[in-house]
């Protein structure tokens, strides 16, 4: 009889140790991987300085955002405009062909109960050549006036069936840009929310301190720029043509009111949206977006600004103000503030454009005073509020589709 051998104590501790390093081994890649998290530490234990880049961050993505928005929409809105005009199109051609059958019907029936003459043919009785003639040049009159509308109606079917294609090409445009610019809306607001989530760790003595270092921030910005004479000579000097001192006009009318993204008034603005309109009330057009303003209007170099151009801001085109003289600007800055008198270097400058190039300046211009606090810092703080006519335009693309698609497929 045999008996078993017990394990000796130095494999019992080799056994033991094994399953340590094993345990000590499916746990490293969860401690690796808890050490690798961000460390966000509390506000309260940031420097201001990185707290105030970290803000302006989140604005400067918002406003970029906003910008896309707006440039989507603008699409959508174009794209609507051509499907409403091919739409009517379509009903004017319907229309047509409808008259030409109709037109058809008619002659083939009066020609069938007259035996292939017309009713004022039955007059014609008389059997002389003159009389035979007559009769065969009237057939030919009608038999020619068939082939004319038979014709038409041929044509006109054939565009209906052109324009049938159209109107489904454009109304699936018009959706597809209407959908492109929800998700941009969805940006915009994602982007309001990272600002909302930031302030909302802040106390009110770091908020008052952040405002206080960002004014010096602007206030060195610009002393910098005004001591590089990158104005040339005397910018204090320089007269806006007619049309800029209306756009100038029409800016200071502004002033105080609230930004509101993708807004382009008569009660709120956003940055485009204040100097689109602004340059539409002195008379002339200009893109809606900064990006399409500082893409598609003439550039000047800064050494020449005059009151009424535009200046672009970041590498991005993604901020525009208007100049008014003595290197200052009016702008509607970012959400939670208003339309206001700022430094033109209150932001990196991209350039400038000129929306009336060739336009001659006034003389003897004065300008404009510039209203008690209009320079004034305003409280940092995010407007989440979306332009009124957003879901309007939303609402008005739904039913322009549902509508026209019907008249598209009712040939």
């Amino acid at each position: 009889m045999s008996v078993a051998r017990q394990p000796s104590s130095w494999f019992r501790s080799a056994v033991v140790c094994g399953a340590l390093l094993a345990a000590a081994a499916l746990s490293l890649p969860a401690a690796q991987q808890a050490s690798a998290q961000p460390y966000d530490p509390p506000a309260d234990q940031v420097p201001l300085s990185t707290l105030l880049t970290q803000l302006q961050t989140y604005y400067q993505q918002t406003e970029t955002a906003t910008e896309a928005y707006n440039q989507a929409k603008e699409t959508a809105d174009q794209k609507r405009t051509a499907a409403r005009k091919v739409d009517k199109q379509l009903a004017d051609q319907k229309a047509a062909v409808a008259a030409s059958r109709a037109q058809l019907g008619l002659m083939a029936t009066q020609m069938y109960r007259n035996g292939g003459v017309s009713p004022y043919l039955s007059l014609l009785s008389g059997q002389s050549p003159q009389d035979f003639f007559g009769q065969r040049h009237v057939l030919g009159q009608m038999a020619q006036q068939q082939r004319s509308v038979l014709g038409r109606l041929t044509s006109g079917e054939a565009r209906l069936k052109t324009l049938n294609t159209q109107a489904q090409k454009a109304l699936d445009t018009a959706e597809q840009a209407q959908t492109v610019a929800g998700a941009k809306q969805k940006d915009v607001q994602k982007h309001l929310k990272q600002v909302e989530g930031m302030l909302s760790g802040l106390t009110g003595v770091q908020i008052a301190e952040l405002q206080k270092l960002e004014q010096a921030d602007t206030d060195q910005a610009q002393q910098r720029f005004m001591d590089s004479k990158a104005l040339g000579g005397d910018p204090a000097l320089r007269a806006p043509s007619k049309a800029g001192d209306r756009a100038i006009g029409y800016a200071f009318d502004q002033l105080g009111k609230p930004y509101v993204w993708g807004a382009q008034g008569p009660d709120s603005f956003d940055c485009s949206g204040l100097t689109s309109q602004a340059w539409a009330h002195a008379g002339t057009t200009i893109p809606r977006t900064s990006q399409q303003q500082w893409a598609q209007l003439p550039h000047v170099p800064l050494e020449l600004l005059r009151p009424g151009d535009l200046v672009i801001y970041f590498k991005g085109a993604t901020h525009v103000a208007l100049y008014i003289g003595d290197g200052l600007v009016i702008q509607a800055p970012r959400p939670g503030s208003y339309v206001k008198v700022s430094p033109i270097a209150a932001n990196p400058i991209l350039g400038a454009v000129r929306p009336d190039l060739g336009e001659q300046p006034i003389s003897d211009y004065t300008p404009r005073s510039i209203p008690k606090n209009a320079e004034q810092p305003l409280p940092i703080a995010a407007e989440t509020k979306a332009p009124a006519k957003s879901t309007k335009s939303a609402k008005s693309a739904k039913s322009t589709k549902s509508g026209a698609k019907g008249k598209a497929e009712d040939k």
